[in-house]
């Protein structure tokens, strides 16, 4: 049912059966996962699955909330999704989130809160649209801003990245390629099958797991699932191309790992692990994203997305950007007055 909607709707690749199904096979036993199905004259138009758990607001009003594609558990919700959204029929897909949006907001979370995270423009649209039809309370949790490469404009601008970059990002990413040119040559691989994906993944862990305890933290593997989560995505989505795992070597020493997902024409930036060193004139996050945007470019893509989170080198390999929210809608009642009122005193 999943797939045959996923082929007639917009849906981003987190709204895909890949990653959906692989996240309701890792979600821990105690989670209760609900299906919404939206039907018109009989056909499925619409899916979400949400999830209930109770939230302390200011650690004193206890609130059940509803989550879409999310648990309300940091060691799942950690895996991070973004453009997430109603997956619906492409023919009436505004209509049919709104219609799925409003049946929420009436129903199960009457006394509760209705959480989105990893909105997109549009959705937030939409959610925010339904908030004030129902006078509902919208709360912005998050903001945030998702960089990325619009391949489609640089071809019309003739098509050469690196010339567009900012002079003093192309002149450091220049410097890097000779300078790692210098260590024997540079080559740039794209995993060609399961196994050697599992392999590029279990590098990516190696250097992504080395950085982050160089700077006293645990970073993305510390979530329990989240390598048994990719290791099974990267198994059932190498054959049909939405899972590529890259990596870029300098005298056959890899120094950069990229973890992409493509789906639809967009190369989407998930997880990178990279082997920094003390002399800073190497940059190897830099020079294997300028590596794998031209690869994309050549592949025809639309986008190179480096999703949200701040980062600077989102910025300075960007051409364009579009906001990102994570919202709740709340019901107006007394529970939403008195948060609003201990609000006033955080």
């Amino acid at each position: 049912m999943w797939r045959d909607l996923e082929g007639r709707a917009a849906g981003s690749f987190f709204l895909s059966w890949l990653w959906i199904g692989c996240w309701l096979d890792n979600l821990p036993a105690t989670t209760r996962p609900h299906l919404l199905i939206a039907r018109r004259r009989g056909h499925v138009v619409g899916l979400a699955i949400l999830c209930r758990r109770v939230v302390w607001r200011r650690r004193v009003i206890r609130t059940p909330t509803w989550l879409l594609h999310e648990t309300g558990d940091a060691a799942i919700d950690n895996l991070t999704i973004e453009y997430n959204g109603i997956l619906a029929d492409r023919t009436d897909a505004d209509g049919v989130a709104v219609a799925c949006l409003t049946w929420l907001a009436r129903n199960p979370t009457a006394l509760g809160d209705l959480a989105f995270g990893g909105l997109a423009p549009r959705d937030e649209t939409l959610v925010r649209a339904v908030a004030a039809d129902l006078g509902f309370r919208c709360r912005v949790v998050r903001s945030d801003t998702a960089h990325h490469v619009d391949l489609d404009k640089l071809r019309g601008q003739g098509g050469d990245y690196r010339a567009g970059l900012g002079r003093s990002t192309r002149a450091g990413v220049n410097r890097a390629l000779r300078l790692y040119q210098e260590r024997g040559g540079i080559d740039f691989q794209v995993a060609g099958n399961v196994d050697q994906a599992l392999r590029f993944f279990d590098g990516l862990e190696i250097l992504h797991r080395r950085t982050w305890a160089a700077r006293g933290q645990s970073g993305a593997f510390a979530c329990p699932v989240f390598g048994s989560f990719h290791r099974t995505l990267i198994r059932q989505g190498m054959a049909s191309g939405a899972v590529r795992l890259c990596r870029v070597s300098a005298g056959g020493e890899p120094f950069g790992y990229l973890y992409n997902f493509v789906w639809r024409g967009a190369v989407l930036n998930y997880q990178s692990g990279f082997a920094y060193e003390d002399d800073n004139r190497m940059k190897p996050g830099l020079v294997s994203h300028v590596l794998a945007i031209e690869d994309s470019l050549a592949r025809g893509e639309a986008v190179y997305d480096f999703m949200a989170g701040a980062a600077g080198h989102k910025e300075h390999l960007s051409n364009a950007s579009a906001p990102m929210s994570w919202l709740v809608i709340s019901p107006r009642s007394l529970r939403a007055s008195a948060l609003e009122w201990l609000g006033s005193f955080y």
